[in-house]
């Protein structure tokens, strides 16, 4: 995406213009950020398989997820399952903190801005832009079942990992097997097949359809996206100024519909900002004021005066 030029005459950038201009700043930021912390995670993972005498964390000791994992084993019991650490269950506070309070920024921004592994699927899409390669659009129907396998994963591993009392997941979970590095530093292939097989199928999978592991498996994505109901902000469609031109749905990264908002985004957003920067008509897509624990799932008064007032056949675009 090119830099836009201001007007020669004028010097001003018009509406279009600006749109891009904001919607490179919001991706800029966001991958920047993405990068950073993908680093941090990498730098972990080199210094755990380095480390000769055990001192260094590993990346289960990195994931938030470990927390929600070995939470039941720690309440009922007092300890923690194997190959986790006190730092999970700090992380996991951290995370509901960030959750409560970072989605001030809008939904759980975790996923859209920190997850290195949902970078990852980032990059992946990019891939696939650029060999132009094709895309697969799951209907709405079948996405909309297919979402609920998060939650379905996430009961398998609560369960699994309460009954084997240890990290049951990691023997499959793509981001472990992805940024633990083993394979990088001489572990047997034959001990973690099954786990690169899942990783290989995952990875596929995203090269056609945007961030697939975010939107059916990812168990964490299941917490977050219920927790993300109670955002204090969530990213607000107001009829009365939509036009109903679809533009906000294309650069959505998980497949929701900013378009047909009423008037809240879906919790599954990921905060990542793209469908409120490419919105071309100014107060469509806001993210303005509190919304008192996120559950007044209403309509106000202003938009729906307005909007009964609003030519039904209103398709205005702007190129």
């Amino acid at each position: 995406m090119q830099s836009p030029q201001p007007n020669r005459r004028t010097g001003t950038l018009t509406r279009f213009q600006r749109r891009v201009r904001d919607m490179r700043r919001v991706k800029g930021a966001r991958h920047v950020t993405q990068l950073v912390v993908g680093g941090i995670i990498v730098v972990a993972a080199i210094r755990h398989q380095l480390e000769t005498a055990g001192g260094a964390a590993s990346v289960d000791a990195l994931c938030p997820f470990g927390a929600i994992e070995t939470l039941l084993t720690w309440v009922t019991t007092g300890t923690l399952i194997a190959k986790t650490h006190p730092s999970n269950l700090v992380l996991g506070l951290g995370l509901l903190v960030g959750t409560l309070v970072g989605t001030l920024l809008v939904g759980n921004a975790f996923c859209g801005w920190i997850c290195p592994f949902g970078a990852i699927q980032d990059g992946l899409s990019w891939l696939r832009r650029t060999l132009h390669l094709p895309t697969v659009q799951v209907p709405r129907r079948l996405d909309s079942a297919l979402r609920w396998g998060r939650f379905l994963v996430l009961a398998l591993v609560i369960f699994m990992s309460y009954t084997t009392a240890r990290l049951w997941f990691a023997g499959y979970d793509p981001y472990l097997t992805l940024f633990g590095l083993h394979w990088l530093f001489g572990a047997e292939a034959s001990d973690y097949w099954v786990a690169l097989l899942i990783l290989g199928l995952v990875v596929a999978a995203s090269l056609i359809v945007d961030r697939f592991w975010c939107r059916y498996l990812c168990p964490l994505g299941a917490v977050l996206s219920v927790v993300g109901r109670f955002s204090l902000l969530r990213i607000r469609r107001s009829p009365s100024a939509c036009t109903d031109c679809t533009l906000c749905d294309k650069p959505c990264p998980v497949g929701i519909e900013p378009s047909k908002a009423k008037p809240f985004v879906s919790p599954d957003c990921i905060g990542c900002m793209d469908c409120v920067a490419t919105c071309p008509v100014r107060g469509a897509l806001t993210v303005g004021s509190i919304v008192p624990l996120g559950l007044p799932n209403r309509i106000r008064k202003e938009d729906l005066t307005t909007s009964a007032r609003r030519e039904p056949a209103s398709t205005g675009k702007e190129n």
